[in-house]
């Protein structure tokens, strides 16, 4: 028994030095990406004041007062804006990382493939980001407008009110990049056109 977890501990060791090489070269890529999404999710939750007087100085719903309901709110909201901020510059970056990391293994094919989706989803995230957030501005103005027809006072949550659309806006996004990731899939054949 002990003969063979030797060999096995041996058989490890020997592995980890084989691959020691690419575990730095990702731990020293996700530490990089750590340090980014600090950095700008600290700048997303600094401008977040002045994003706010923007967002409401653009915003024209008539019979809508949008307020804060606690002392933090303001808060948790420059966090949700960090946040959201950190994703949108890192993940864009994640992507570069880990197509670099994997290019020497994929094939020319599957590197055209790679490197013609990554823009194109990117320009259908942000068509779908924009879409969210036209539909969402008509839909609330409507909304307004039922609510004071049936004498309901419009009181909107500052936090509730942009972080949902931001939210929904960025799912609609996703969506819009739905079928590159169907395409990767069928390419992939974790699933088939008959399946579809």
């Amino acid at each position: 028994f002990l003969l063979c977890l030797n060999k096995s501990v041996r058989n490890l060791q020997e592995s980890l030095t084989k691959y020691s090489v690419y575990l730095e070269e990702l731990r020293r890529r996700l530490l990089f990406l750590t340090k980014l999404f600090v950095v700008v999710f600290a700048v997303g939750f600094f401008l977040t004041p002045p994003a706010i007087r923007f967002i409401l100085a653009h915003i024209d719903i008539q019979g809508v007062t949008i307020v804060t309901t606690s002392p933090f709110q303001l808060v948790d909201l420059a966090m949700s804006v960090g946040f959201f901020l950190g994703c949108i510059v890192t993940i864009p970056i994640l992507v570069y990382n880990f197509y670099s990391f994997v290019r020497p293994g994929l094939l020319k094919s599957e590197r055209s493939f790679f490197v013609f989706s990554v823009p194109i989803g990117l320009l259908l995230f942000l068509i779908g980001f924009l879409y969210g957030c036209a539909m969402l501005y008509f839909a609330t103005k409507l909304i307004a407008q039922v609510n004071l027809g049936l004498g309901v006072a419009n009181y909107w949550d500052i936090s509730s009110f942009i972080s949902q659309m931001v939210f929904t806006s960025s799912l609609l996004g996703v969506l819009f990049i739905f079928p590159l990731i169907v395409t990767f899939l069928i390419r992939l054949g974790i699933i088939t056109v008959d399946f579809l």
